[in-house]
């Protein structure tokens, strides 16, 4: 099992067997393994990475405390990876994207935009109502309700509310280029997220035949 925490940078474009091909760009790692979980201690298996160092100013005390333990610098973010062998790894071991090669099949884990309180068009691509003059409403829900009985709006309604900021993986996809020097990664197609934001890459589960 391979595993890293990147940043999205961008899309962009690249050459592969005379075609041109999409991909996004990452910034991935290094990553430092903080803490291993095992299943005797927490009842599971994991191996806890850092990434980006951060000035202990911007921790608080008990997250220092985990990197004094560790004997390892601050980093701003933590993520957990599930392993089935936590002894293969070390505290304080260094992960590059140079695990990685081309033609490796991951999985993309991603957290999508936050758009904010969005009404039903844009949140489910309801049609709305009659766009012409006389028209009672043109983007509104419309009923929603039942009548005497049951006299209550079922759970799971698709009504208006937060639209976006939810974790999205994508599998099977494929590395087209890796970069050690500069710790950059290139994946074909499209990864979840903004500009900048926080991906967790691994070895795909589910692997293409």
């Amino acid at each position: 099992m391979k595993f890293i925490i990147a940043r999205k940078i961008g899309m962009t474009r690249l050459w592969k067997d005379d075609k041109v091909v999409p991909v996004t760009v990452l910034k991935a790692g290094p990553c430092v393994v903080v803490q291993k979980k095992t299943v005797e201690k927490d009842g599971y298996n994991a191996v806890q990475l850092g990434f980006e160092e951060v000035s202990e100013k911007k921790l608080t005390k008990p997250l220092l405390g985990v990197f004094k333990k560790a004997n390892v610098k601050p980093m701003r973010v933590l993520k957990e990876f599930r392993v089935d062998n936590v002894d293969e790894y070390s505290v304080g071991q260094e992960i590059t994207v140079a695990i990685f090669q081309e033609g490796d099949k991951i999985d993309i884990t991603g957290w999508t935009k936050g758009r904010g309180f969005a009404g039903a068009m844009k949140r489910w691509n309801f049609q709305g109502g009659p766009k012409s003059h006389g028209a009672k409403f043109h983007r509104e829900l419309g009923s929603v309700g039942q009548h005497t009985e049951p006299a209550r709006i079922f759970k799971g309604k698709r009504m208006p509310g937060r639209y976006g900021n939810e974790r999205v993986t994508i599998l099977n996809s494929e590395v087209v280029k890796v970069d050690p020097e500069n710790n950059l990664i290139a994946v074909k197609g499209g990864v979840p997220g903004a500009r900048g934001s926080l991906v967790l890459i691994r070895s795909a589960v589910k692997v293409d035949k």
